[in-house]
């Protein structure tokens, strides 16, 4: 059965704490995509510097093959260089979204901490309102068996 907000007086908190979990998991979810294509990025500049490191002036050594060989490598160092700056963009990426993550995951610690110290507070007041009848039950009880002594004693 689902508590109405009468029943509930931590309706509100708990809707607080629903959307918090939500913008945690979104923010948690663009982590792992921000993260994935950093992986990417890296393997992608993996690749194209391994292939600059295996290309080799030509056998040949007239003018026209040693041009397109050199101008072949001065396009994958400039893909290099490119691979680079897109690396740096998605780990500035990644750092921004882990630092959102972070944050929504505090946000929705601190709702969930609250609600737990308020349950914790009004599970206290029972135990502490069960006393007091306890008491009361005892001291009825207590002052009745008293009365009843009284009583066959005269």
């Amino acid at each position: 059965m689902a508590r109405t907000p009468d029943q509930d007086p931590d309706a509100g908190m708990r809707a607080v704490a629903r959307v918090r979990g939500v913008r945690e998991q979104d923010a948690r979810l663009g982590l792992a995509h921000a993260a994935a294509e950093e992986r990417a990025a890296e393997q992608r500049l993996a690749a194209a510097a391994a292939h600059l490191a295996a290309a080799t002036d030509p056998d040949a050594v007239d003018p026209a093959s040693f041009a397109t060989a050199r101008v072949a490598a001065a396009g994958t160092a400039a893909e290099v260089i490119a691979l680079r700056a897109a690396l740096e963009t998605a780990v500035t990426f990644t750092t921004a979204a882990r630092e959102h993550w972070q944050r929504d995951r505090t946000r929705l610690a601190a709702v969930e901490l609250l609600l737990e110290r308020r349950e914790e507070r009004r599970r206290e007041e029972r135990v502490r309102r069960e006393r007091v009848e306890v008491d009361d039950l005892v001291s009825a009880r207590w002052l009745r068996d008293r009365t009843a002594e009284l009583e066959a004693a005269r």
